[in-house]
């Protein structure tokens, strides 16, 4: 099983001091996938990150990346990984090529092959014409880029990203999706936490919904709207003495329902039938609303909370 999994966790936990941020989760990441950790911070994503890149060692359980155990051999994972973290820790006082070059060098990458590798990469991020800029002087989107350049420096078998575009404006963080994109289309194996739906969504082949160091519920993005909400969702508020009346009335159509304050939500597959069907309801409602569902849907059904919550 292992051969064909980058990385494979059996009972994976972290504990820190009796606090299980990591709680005995199991999943298996095949080559050429992105595989997403979906969740609210501290849902225990970045805590599994920092296992699988040997940057904090494992409580209990079992791991292998690329079919090694970083208990021991840390050294051989790390040179087969590349790693953008939540935090932008680019080197202030060098230019924005000096910045590749000297992480090149960590990876035994010298010379003309340093500069050439570079310079590809400064080109597939578009920031060629910033190459002799001073970090500072960059946006935080270029300095995204830049780091997640630099990850890329030592052709790693596989790419982590912790919240890659966190911070980052709309435009930004869709540059840096259109790079993340290519690169799976390269056939490069993804690592991905985020808390942005959309970026799941567009990203991920498969991901997993964590909550307070535990994994909810696992599978393709569009699979788990499906299985768990279906194609829309009905923002129905309504005076508290006509809510099981409404409940009632829609019961022919809906999956699921849920109070949430002073809302109803119903999950239901058609759009129209229901549409029809509201029309009839002899209680006005005070607010009303159908959407297409989304993994946010799925995490508020199984926790009971918002992603940002």
């Amino acid at each position: 099983m292992e051969v064909s999994y980058a990385v494979v966790a059996r009972q994976l936990a972290k504990s820190y001091n009796g606090f299980w941020a990591v709680n005995g989760i199991d999943f298996a990441i095949r080559y050429r996938e992105c595989f997403g950790f979906l969740g609210p911070n501290g849902a225990g994503k970045t805590t599994t990150v920092k296992m699988i890149c040997c940057l904090s060692p494992v409580t209990a359980g079992e791991l292998l990346v690329l079919g090694r155990s970083p208990a021991r051999e840390a050294r051989e994972i790390k040179r087969q990984l590349g790693v953008v973290p939540q935090g932008d820790n680019l080197d202030l006082e060098l230019t924005v090529l000096e910045n590749l070059l000297v992480y090149a060098s960590y990876f035994g990458l010298e010379g003309q092959e340093a500069k050439r590798r570079a310079w590809e990469l400064l080109d597939f991020m578009a920031l060629a014409d910033k190459a002799h800029s001073q970090v500072e002087e960059l946006s935080g989107g270029m300095k995204r880029r830049l780091t997640l350049a630099r990850a890329l420096i030592n052709r790693p078998s596989l790419l982590v990203l912790d919240e890659p575009t966190t911070g980052l404006d709309p435009q930004a963080r869709q540059l840096v999706w259109q790079r993340l994109r290519h690169l799976k289309e390269q056939g490069l194996t993804l690592i991905l936490t985020t808390h942005y739906l959309e970026e799941a969504s567009l990203l991920c082949d498969r991901l997993v919904i964590m909550h307070r160091g535990e994994i909810l519920e696992e599978g393709e993005p569009q699979a788990l709207v499906d299985a768990h909400i279906g194609r829309w969702v009905l923002e129905a508020g309504i005076e508290p003495e006509w809510r099981q009346a409404l409940r009632d009335f829609l019961r022919p159509y809906w999956r699921g329902c849920q109070e949430v304050g002073e809302l109803l939500f119903f999950y239901f597959q058609e759009k129209e039938p229901v549409e029809d069907r509201l029309r009839l309801f002899p209680h006005s409602l005070s607010f009303r609303r159908i959407r297409p569902a989304s993994l946010e849907d799925v995490f508020f059904k199984l926790t009971g909370r918002g992603l940002t919550d």
